[in-house]
């Protein structure tokens, strides 16, 4: 199997299969190869798995075209901000600043001062999926990490979060 291979002054190994299927391997500087050989042997079924599931994860949701691209933009710009606002105002949590990225990884983000991110992919998914998402990052306004109470916040106000976030899978 190809990897790309990165040591650094870590303590522990780690592998991770990025959204094209490349697998990168973090390794401890002085860590011996047959370790490391070891170590992918034991977890080559979760690696194919997990390569499988970016492959058909990049099947259902190929990269849009440009013009794709600004009608998305568009959408976000335009829904967004409503949604923040309606949700804002039930949950008594506002936001100090709204922002529409391209993140690829993340459809939403929150920083400690109150600013909160929305990839525009997110516009590629049902309403109650983008509901989820907006309330989930108001909640960080509270809770800046996922502890039982940030999920409790949550749940108050999106009783079937669970079945919203899988609408994200």
């Amino acid at each position: 199997m190809e990897y790309t291979l990165i040591r650094s002054d870590r303590k522990t190994l780690g592998v991770e299969v990025k959204r094209d299927g490349t697998v990168i391997v973090r390794a401890p500087r002085r860590l011996p190869q047959r370790e490391i050989d070891r170590f992918l042997s034991d977890r080559m079924d979760w690696i194919r798995k997990a390569q499988l599931r970016q492959q058909n994860r990049a099947e259902a949701h190929p990269e849009p075209t440009e013009q794709e691209k600004k009608a998305y933009i568009r959408k976000a710009k335009e829904i967004l901000p409503g949604k923040v606002e309606y949700w804002s105002r039930r949950m008594k949590l506002y936001p100090t600043q709204i922002r529409i990225t391209g993140a690829k990884t993340r459809f939403g983000s929150c920083s400690s001062q109150g600013h909160i991110c929305f990839s525009w992919r997110l516009m590629q998914y049902p309403d109650e999926a983008v509901d989820y998402v907006v309330v989930h990052e108001l909640a960080h306004l509270r809770h800046m990490n996922h502890s039982a109470a940030f999920y409790e916040l949550v749940a108050r106000y999106l009783p079937d979060w669970r079945a919203r976030k899988a609408l994200l899978k």
